[in-house]
């Protein structure tokens, strides 16, 4: 997905809030966008989520499937809270009984499942939110774009939400969000974006430097990804040396499969002496994120080190 010379003012004649933002936004990336209040962070996330049009420039590239979690969820609507989330889904392209199981599997991950049938506008706040990132998630969206969703939330649901974004981007998804709390997801975002005087840049926190950036104009690409390191990914032309981790597992008495695009595309092995485990080896600046996934996932961690090379 990708946003080009994008601007955004309200009215014929308003002020404008964004102008000349530029954005790639490729699959299975997690974005952080920051800024002071009043700057336009959600005024982007609306661009992104296609909720807003742009007044100039064009948005290439949105998957069909986008969810979307504004600031400000409306409350009273005239559902339950089943009833909402399996409108939503029908309108996602889920059949009926699927978006009721749905339904139900959300509301139960988040702590809101006893209220199922309770109506909307007699739901708490921190219920309602968790409505509302429940519809989120109902049909698998390949981008994903939260505003302060965590805003709320108890810390059950902040915690699971936090596993949620995490397997959405190892199954290739895109996530875009905002939060208040500095520490949110912290280390683990691809790129993070400050948003300020009407111009959208790469912040003061360093991006992971072993992906590419995301550019931030609608000029030609940059140098492609070098060849493939055969211990941990990608290596980027000049980029220096790079320290690689491997990480054993296993998926528990009934082996699992292991889960879709994980972070850093580790290179997978079969563990030594047919023990049943799997050894992952993956650049070190991936492993905080490739560990959280695997525990998502219910899979046991053997053994955590330095490959003990250097590439």
């Amino acid at each position: 997905m990708r946003l080009e010379r994008v601007g955004r003012r309200h009215g014929l004649r308003g002020p404008w809030v964004l102008r000349e933002v530029g954005l790639d936004l490729p699959a299975g990336t997690l974005v952080r966008v920051v800024g002071t209040n009043g700057t336009g962070k959600s005024t982007l996330l609306r661009l992104v989520a296609g909720v807003d049009a742009p007044t100039e420039g064009r948005v290439t590239g949105r998957p069909p499937r986008t969810a979307y979690v504004p600031e400000r969820f409306p409350v009273a609507l005239p559902f339950t809270a089943t009833d909402y989330l399996v409108h939503l889904g029908r309108i996602q392209g889920l059949g009926g009984a699927a978006a009721r199981a749905r339904a139900g599997e959300w509301l139960e991950r988040f702590g809101a499942g006893g209220h199922a049938r309770t109506a909307m506008a007699e739901l708490s706040k921190g219920t309602s939110q968790k409505v509302a990132v429940a519809q989120a998630f109902l049909a698998d969206p390949s981008l994903l774009v939260l505003d302060e969703a965590w805003t709320g939330l108890d810390t059950g649901a902040r915690a699971e939400l936090d596993a949620a974004v995490r397997s959405r981007r190892a199954a290739g998804g895109t996530v875009v969000f905002v939060d208040h709390d500095p520490r949110r997801l912290e280390g683990e975002p691809d790129a993070v974006y400050e948003v300020g005087e009407g111009r959208v840049r790469v912040a003061e926190e360093p991006v992971r430097p072993d992906l590419r950036p995301v550019r931030l104009d609608s000029g030609p690409a940059g140098p492609e990804v070098g060849p493939t390191c055969p211990d941990s990914g990608p290596v980027r032309p000049g980029a220096g040396p790079r320290a690689c981790v491997r990480i054993t597992v296993s998926g528990g008495p009934r082996p699992l499969p292991l889960p879709e695009r994980l972070p850093g595309d580790p290179v997978t092995a079969p563990g030594p002496d047919g023990d049943g485990t799997t050894v992952l080896t993956v650049d070190a600046s991936h492993s905080d994120a490739l560990l959280s996934v695997l525990l998502a996932a219910s899979w046991h961690i053997h053994h955590l080190g330095p490959e003990g090379v250097r590439v």
